[in-house]
Parts: structure tokens; C-alpha cells; sequence
């Protein structure tokens, strides 16, 4: 049944099946101790999930790369595998609102303290950790205020007070910037937002070590933080790591063409007269323009690229924002990012819906602030559909 003669498949086949037959075993022993490739129980390992890491791995420069169920899955592997009772973290005061959630109110219930900080303040980040903190967690880019890590300052500063760096790189995927190269420890992805692209699966990696080297010369192994996935129910399903792996051989053309799509935009949206200010680290005013310039500079091939998300304030607050969405109906209010298409998100009452009000001022995530996720269809399409919610 299995014998297909001279030919093999072009695409890479899906195996949707949970469990493993073995003819016996002592073929059990020799998988389990990993003397011999094999599979047993889809939690545990599937060949898909090995195809997607191994290129994923490959796209972001790692020694090793896990496949988890989710970007959370993949956030909270990574602290699983690193971060004992009685450790401390240090972690960006701009991060994704579900991230924040599991540092301050979920690890604090098994005694992991975590102080955030301005990030991009260098000075205020070597004063959080001196207190000793396992983890300095950060995003490549902000959500949703885009503002920029400086991996290789902030890898300096972790590494010398003995802290490992964490990085979720999702916003920029490795098309833009490989933070293992740049001094990282550990990469996340949520691979349900630009890499996946398609709206139609939800995975997570995180990614380790550097290309070419043993993983026992990596701060941290995937024997650290595989078996964690198994056993805290992390892992992937089959399908969407089919899903995920046909997404990768068009990520590259995809995050070209909406980053393109987004600077013309963010320009455009600059002039429009209903709008109050635009955010997007591609543009002169945006406080860590020169920054992005640096850390994108060559992962994207001829000139830097600055990422296909991008934030405006309309005049009219909430109701403005109702009003837009109401007319631009080709946008799609839709919580998330990375489509083929260009979607809209609310910060204030979705990603960052469960931050208290002051602290979405401090951050400047006003009711009338919109995150354009920006797609790949003809630019002027997307102009047109933008002008009549304005």
C-alpha cells in the first residue's frame, strides 16, 4: 500500500492519525531513547510538526525549533522549560494583553514574580534586573503601538547579569528580523498570524540555539522544553501543521508585498484630515524609526522593510471608529493579523481590553485608535475601501 514506485508526492502528505503502530518492542525502546527516527503518539511528536519546525528552524538561523498548539502555547513553553518557583522576570510593559495576563496573574499563583519596564529605556531595564530575574521577555514589535526592541543592546544587558532573552518576533516573523542571530536565547512565533497568512490555523513555535551548532552549547535545549510541551497538553495538531507548512513557501513574497502596502499606506494616512496621527516604524515621526532601520536591515533582502502593521487615530474616538467600521465594509473588523487581506482591530476593546484604562493611556491606546493589519491586495483596492470609512 505503501510503495509508490518511482514517484513521490509533490506536496508533503498530511498524516492525520494520533497514534503510531510499532512491530514490537524492542522498536518501542529504540524510538523512545531516539536511537531510531520514529513516531508513537501525535502529542508526543507527528511527522508534520517535525517537517514545519525543522523549516522553520531554517527561516529563523536556530539550532532547534518546537511546534506548539498555539502563540500563547508557545509564550508559555518557553517559561515552563526556563522559570522555577521563586524566579523572576522581566518583561516589556508593552506587551500583548493575554501575555501580561500570564505573567502577573497566572505565574504568580506558582510563586514567579514579574516586574515590567520600559524596554526601550535601556537604563530602566539593567536596573529591573539586577534584582536577579531568569527571563528578560520582549516583543521584536510592540502590540499595537509598534514600538521596536533592540535585540542586540538587550541581549547585551540579559547576558551580563546572567538572564536569558526571550523575543516574540511575531509582528516581524524572520522575513524582517532573526533575534537568534542578533543575540536572542530563545525566538517565539505565533504562527497563526503573517506566517501561517491564510486565517485558517492556530500554532505557535519557539525556536533555540544557532544553526550549525550542538544543542548542548544552546542556553537553552529542545530537551528542555519538548517533553514541557507534551506534558502541559501544548502540542500541535496535524493539520495545521500541513496548513503552516504550505504557507512558508509564500511567506516571503506575502510580507514583501503588505509591507510595501503598509508604508505607502501610512503615508497616504498621514494626510487625511479625519486622522489624528499615524503610528508605523517606517516613517521619520516614529519614535524608533532609526531602529527599525538597523534591526530589519538585510533579513528582507535589498533595503529594510518595516512590517505590514500599522495603527491611526481618528478625530472621532469610539464612535468614529463604529462609523469607520460601518462604512468600510471591506475591511473587515476582524481581532487578529496577517490575512492576505487587510483586517482593522480596536486595541482598546480587544487585545488590550483587559488592561485598566490608565495603563492604555500611559501607553497612548486611545478609544479612536485603529491597527490596521494590511494585506496584500492591490493598493489602491485598499485605499478606496480606507477612504470611505474616513
Amino acid at each position: 500500500m505503501n510503495d509508490l514506485g518511482p514517484s513521490s508526492p509533490l506536496v508533503p502528505p498530511l498524516f492525520q492519525s494520533s497514534v503510531y503502530c510499532l512491530p514490537d518492542l524492542d522498536a518501542l525502546d529504540r524510538v523512545i531513547e531516539g536511537e531510531e527516527a520514529g513516531f508513537i503518539y501525535a502529542r508526543d511528536g507527528h511527522p508534520n510538526a517535525q517537517r514545519l519546525a525543522e523549516r522553520l528552524a531554517g527561516l529563523e538561523g536556530a539550532g532547534w525549533a518546537v511546534v506548539c498548539g498555539s502563540g500563547m502555547a508557545a509564550v508559555s513553553a518557553a517559561v515552563l522549560s526556563t522559570v522555577q518557583q521563586g524566579d523572576g522576570i522581566v518583561a516589556s510593559n508593552r506587551l500583548y494583553g493575554r501575555t501580561t495576563q500570564l505573567f502577573l496573574q497566572e505565574l504568580s499563583r506558582f510563586g514567579v514574580t514579574t516586574t515590567l519596564t520600559d524596554t526601550t529605556d535601556l537604563a530602566q531595564v539593567e536596573q529591573a534586573l539586577r534584582s536577579g530575574a531568569k527571563l528578560l521577555f520582549v516583543e521584536t514589535l510592540s502590540n499595537p503601538l509598534l514600538r521596536l526592541a533592540d535585540v542586540p543592546a538587550l541581549a547585551r544587558l540579559a547576558h551580563e547579569r546572567g538572564s536569558l532573552l526571550v523575543v516574540d518576533n511575531t509582528f516581524a516573523t524572520p522575513c524582517l528580523c532573526r533575534p537568534l542571530e542578533q543575540g536572542a536565547d530563545v525566538v517565539i512565533e505565533s504562527l497563526t498570524k503573517m506566517i501561517g497568512g491564510h486565517g485558517d490555523i492556530t500554532l505557535g513555535v519557539l525556536c533555540g540555539g544557532h544553526e550549525g551548532l550542538d544543542d548542548e552549547q544552546s542556553s537553552v535545549t529542545r530537551e528542555q522544553t519538548a517533553p514541557v510541551v507534551s506534558i502541559w497538553g501544548l502540542s500541535s495538531p496535524p493539520f495545521d501543521c500541513w496548513l503552516a507548512e504550505r504557507s512558508l513557501d509564500t511567506l516571503p513574497l506575502r510580507v514583501r508585498a503588505a509591507c510595501d502596502n503598509a508604508q505607502a499606506l501610512a503615508d497616504w494616512l498621514a494626510e487625511q484630515r479625519s486622522v489624528r496621527q499615524v503610528i508605523y516604524p517606517g516613517r521619520p515621526d516614529h519614535p524608533d524609526h532609526v531602529i527599525a532601520g538597523r534591526l530589519f536591515d538585510g533579513a528582507a533582502g535589498d533595503r529594510p522593510l518595516y512590517g505590514n502593521m500599522l495603527c491611526f487615530e481618528l478625530v472621532g474616538d469610539r464612535e468614529g471608529v463604529n462609523r469607520f467600521m460601518r462604512l468600510a465594509t471591506g475591511i473587515p473588523f476582524s481581532p487578529s493579523l496577517g490575512n492576505t487581506t487587510t483586517t482593522c482591530s480596536h486595541p482598546g476593546t480587544t487585545s488590550h481590553r483587559y488592561v485598566s484604562p490608565a495603563e492604555r493611556k500611559r501607553q497612548g491606546i486611545g478609544d479612536g485608535m485603529i491597527r490596521l493589519s494590511v494585506g496584500v491586495e492591490e493598493l489602491g483596492l485598499i485605499q478606496a475601501e480606507i477612504a470611505k470609512g474616513l
